[in-house]
């Protein structure tokens, strides 16, 4: 029956009539939903997957539900996990068939968008969808990934919003690059581009997953630029990545990988028979790059990575592609756009493209050479707009480079045998090409651009218009040329030169109006009522006449300020003009221009604006409007407010010097303070250092005096030698005073300790003598008898020496006591020749006691050295005291034993005689005959044993007393 029902479904031919695809999917899905054999179910799921396309909206409505049951419960089997995943995809995904026609396509496409807001209506189903896609089986990674690819095509926001909040739901689809797989890689890539568009959390996401790494790697191991469509995945996601996210930038720099892109853009000398493929990748690379050193980037961030590819070579790399020949138009366009932006505003880079030449001959840099394709009117449109953007990014804030363009209109530096810049816009600047005036125009306005400088320089720039005829000026032939009624775009291109020119210089403006033509010129353009397509020309020149009035210093007296505001209010009027001057703003391109540097134009024709220009109109039109609309008194009052200003501004600027002045004065003050602050340390240092040495030099210098006077002693009177020895015997008698101390110190320590060891040599004698008492053998006690003979010795020993330093320790002092009585007696002349004989007695008492001190030591050394020896064997005596202490104690505790024994043993032998009698008498009573021998024995035994217990008894009292 299930053969029979499948067979109906699958296109078989039964009997009755045929069911409907309605009909037939109804009843699939509920086989799908009723059976328990997991055979059926995946039977029907792969019969709703052949229906899926031919029946996209009967499948998507009926079997939807039904088919992500089957992912949530049947996740065992990876086949019909695959049919579902599969089928899901066939109603989600809008086939991009070219046959359809719009309609049917919008239809597929609200199809799809339907399925899937139904999936995503329970955000459960995605999260599933990832977990999915961490099995490794291919028939449920592959369709996971397609289905999910699917999903964020049609409803990219909320899908990023679901992955974004899914644990780990990012790193499970970076882990797609890693398959081995190239179709699931393949696939992944495709993922992760519509994972990342406008989405920063993700991409910085992807971007710190190492992103980087693995999708440059997949670029080297395809081929690089030669590889196929598998590096343009990779180049779309990288661009993805890094557009307008700061972090990922920043991140990509750090990382070290712009120096992985310079071989990207390594070419060979034969360019021809380029592939598509390679073309696309190429564009991508040089796309990234510019990504990287975008005007809309961070200055900072820009300027950083400029510097990283100039130093990595990659700028040289783009400048070789720039000069090769056979390469792409395209290609070439986009390069020329690349290094624009590579060199705008960076100084280092500027300077090498300025050093750039062509490889012709003779060589020419590469700037004439790009000019020269833009003022060719046969290159291609988007080729000189590239040219005119890597002009302009030449200029821009690089005064030096602004210098030599305009150096090469200058006469002294005009070379008739080469073609210059100067030459080249000159050239463009007044040919028949409009396209070519307006870009050489632009062109020359950047040389001007922000440098005073140069605009007076070009102001000695003459031109000969035709021979026979003088030199004019190249503002005068600018003027010319406007009045002589050209196409728009050139007259647009000369008025936005001139206005940027002469605004914010007023040499040009006083050179502009002193030709006489010019002003009537432009009241004539701005009060015409002219067609829609010449209202551009007339605001250009009402704001040309209001720099010529907001700039003027005036030094022409016919053209004063106050003079042209009179002549607008008459020919023109003020509102007219303002109302003129404001259609420069309100035209359709002006705002086109203004967003990004970069030329871009649908069209030749469109090509009206530049960017830098814009800047300029926005900042002057207002200054300019209220500047007409100022009378004659409000002019005075503003002059007189500017010359209180500025006489307040030199007030200040005066303060400010002083100021600077006095800041700088006290700077040098601080530091001449901390200086001397320095110098009064190290002074300091120097004073205690030096007190010291002389302190020093001072007990060096009385220890030489002492011994000078000791040696001078035979050549000095007797009264002199008298004093000289009585100073030196005191200094000795000080010293003995110093040494009896230190004898004194030393006996009362000593005193001290022989007290202590008499306290314990005391405490032992008391407790050998207890221990001779009650110890047992008669080896014990003789040990102890020479012990104490020992002891004693050793006291009596230590007592005769002591008693002799106290007998020294007397003549001692006896010696003082004399030689302060001989050193304190006053000398007289007269009795010079006995204090001679005082001195040498003196002398030698002197002699005799030094020596009489030095046996003293010695002894007192041999004292100490006996002494040790007595501690030594008080110790040793001490240790065998308490070894006999210890075996008295086990002696008593075994005697003690002893008798608790024999108490026990007497016992026992009491009740055995009590029993043994009780035991006879019993036998008595029985009537049986006990020997009387016996008897008497036993009782004799008895009383033997108590006169033995009495004995006993005795000798213990007699102990005890």
């Amino acid at each position: 029956m299930t053969m029979n029902f499948f067979r109906g479904v699958m296109g078989g031919q039964p009997a009755g009539p045929q069911p409907t695809g309605a009909e037939t999917i109804h009843k699939l899905c509920d086989r799908v939903a009723s059976s328990t054999l997991l055979e059926d179910r995946r039977d029907a799921v792969r019969a709703l997957k052949s229906l899926s396309k031919k029946y996209r909206l009967e499948v998507g409505t009926q079997a939807m539900d039904h088919l992500v049951h089957i992912l949530q419960t049947d996740r065992s089997d990876s086949e019909i996990l695959g049919y579902a995943l599969d089928t899901l995809y066939n109603i989600i995904c809008n086939d991009e068939e070219e046959e359809q026609d719009e309609n049917a396509q919008k239809q597929e496409e609200d199809l799809g968008v339907l399925f899937t807001d139904k999936f995503l209506g329970d955000s459960e189903n995605v999260t599933l969808l990832l977990t999915l896609l961490e099995e490794f089986d291919f028939h449920v990674r592959w369709p996971g990934v397609k289905l999910l690819t699917a999903l964020l095509k049609n409803q990219c926001n909320q899908v990023q919003g679901v992955i974004l909040v899914s644990p780990m739901g990012v790193s499970r689809l970076m882990d797609l690059l890693a398959d081995s797989r190239e179709v699931i890689r393949n696939d992944g890539l495709l993922l992760l581009q519509q994972l990342t568009k406008g989405n920063a959390a993700i991409q910085k996401i992807v971007a710190f997953e190492n992103a980087f790494e693995r999708l440059l790697d997949i670029i080297t191991e395809e081929g690089s630029s030669d590889g196929g469509i598998v590096v343009e995945d990779c180049l779309l996601l990288l661009v993805n990545l890094l557009k307008n996210n700061s972090s990922n930038q920043n991140f990509f720099k750090e990382g070290s990988y712009i120096q992985r892109m310079k071989p990207w853009f390594e070419v060979g000398d034969d360019n021809s028979g380029w592939s598509a493929q390679k073309v696309t990748n190429l564009h991508l690379m040089l796309q990234l790059v510019r990504v990287m050193v975008s005007p809309v980037n961070s200055p900072g961030a820009t300027s950083s990575c400029q510097k990283s590819m100039y130093q990595c070579g990659l700028l040289q790399q783009l400048c070789t592609i720039l000069m090769a020949t056979g390469v792409p138009a395209d290609i070439l366009t986009e390069t020329i756009n690349t290094v624009s932006e590579v060199i705008r505003g960076s100084q280092i880079n500027q300077d090498y493209f300025a050093s750039v030449n062509a490889p012709s001959n003779p060589p020419r840099p590469a700037i004439v050479v790009l000019l020269m394709s833009m003022v060719n009117e046969r290159q291609p449109f988007v080729l000189r707009c590239a040219v005119l953007y890597c002009f302009q990014c030449f200029l821009y804030k690089n005064q030096k480079g602004q210098g030599e363009i305009v150096a090469t209109l200058l006469p002294s530096t005009i070379d008739a045998n080469s073609i210059s810049a100067g030459q080249l816009l000159c050239g463009g600047l007044f040919s028949a090409d409009s396209l070519s005036n307006w870009c050489a125009a632009v062109a020359l306005a950047h040389a001007l651009q922000d440098n005073l400088t140069q605009k007076e320089q070009l102001l000695r720039v003459q031109l000969a218009t035709s021979l026979g005829k003088p030199p004019v000026s190249l503002l005068q032939q600018c003027t010319n040329i406007l009045s002589q009624g050209s196409k728009v775009q050139t007259r647009v291109g000369l008025l936005m030169l001139l206005c940027t020119w002469i605004s914010n210089c007023p040499i040009a403006v006083t050179h502009f109006l002193h030709n006489q033509e010019n002003v009537p010129f432009l009241t004539g353009q701005i009060s015409e009522n002219l067609g829609e397509d010449e209202r551009l020309v007339q605001g250009l020149c009402a704001l040309l006449l209001g720099i010529c009035i907001y700039y003027n210093d005036n030094s022409l007296e016919n053209y004063t300020k106050e003079k042209l505001k009179q002549l607008i209010e008459k020919r023109i009027g003020k509102e007219n003009f303002v109302e003129k001057l404001g259609f420069v703003t309100k035209h359709e391109l002006y705002s086109r221009a203004a967003q990004k540097p970069q030329p871009v134009f649908p069209s030749p024709e469109q090509m009206l604006f530049d960017h830098e220009f814009t800047k300029l109109v926005k900042e002057l039109e207002g200054v300019i409007t209220k500047a007409v609309h100022k009378t004659s008194e409000e002019e005075k009052k503003e002059e007189e407010v500017k010359k209180t200003l500025e006489q307040h501004d030199s007030i200040v600027i005066q303060y400010k010097d002083l100021i600077r002045d006095q800041d700088t004065q006290i700077q040098e003050l601080r530091e001449q303070v901390s200086t001397l602050s320095l110098n009064s340390e190290q002074m300091q240092n120097q004073i205690t250092q030096q007190q010291s040495q002389i302190q020093q030099h001072k007990d060096q210098y009385n220890i030489l005096k002492l011994k000078l006077g000791k040696d001078s002693q035979g050549l000095s009177s007797s009264h002199g030698e008298g004093a000289h020895v009585n100073g030196l015997h005191s200094e000795e008698l000080s010293q003995l005073r110093e040494e009896v101390e230190e004898l004194r110190r030393q006996h009362t320590l000593q005193h001290t300790q022989l007290s202590d060891k008499d306290s314990l040599i005391n405490t032992l004698r008391c407790g050998a003598a207890a221990a001779a008492q009650t110890a047992e053998g008669g080896a014990g006690g003789s040990d102890n008898t020479e012990l104490l003979g020992e002891v004693e010795s050793l006291r009596s020993r230590v007592q005769a020496q002591c008693a002799e330093i106290s007998q020294l320790q007397t003549e001692r002092l006896e010696l003082i006591r004399r030689a302060e009585a001989v050193s304190s007696a006053p000398a007289s002349s007269s009795e010079s020749s006995a204090d001679t004989v005082t001195v040498s007695e003196l002398e030698s008492r002197l002699a005799a006691q030094t020596t009489e001190a030095e046996r003293l030591k010695e002894e007192c050394r041999g004292l100490r050295e006996g002494h040790a020896g007595l501690e030594q064997q008080l110790a040793s005596a001490q240790s065998t005291v308490a070894i006999e202490q210890t075996e008295k104690t086990k002696l008593q505790q075994e005697v003690q034993e002893s008798k608790k024994e024999q108490d026990d043993l007497l016992m026992l032998l009491a009740d055995q005689d009590q029993k043994i009698l009780n035991l006879k008498q019993r036998l008595r009573d029985l009537g049986e005959t006990i020997d009387e021998d016996e008897d008497e024995i036993d009782a004799r035994d008895q009383f033997g044993e108590d006169d033995d217990d009495d004995d006993d008894e005795e000798e213990d009292e007699e102990n005890n007393d």
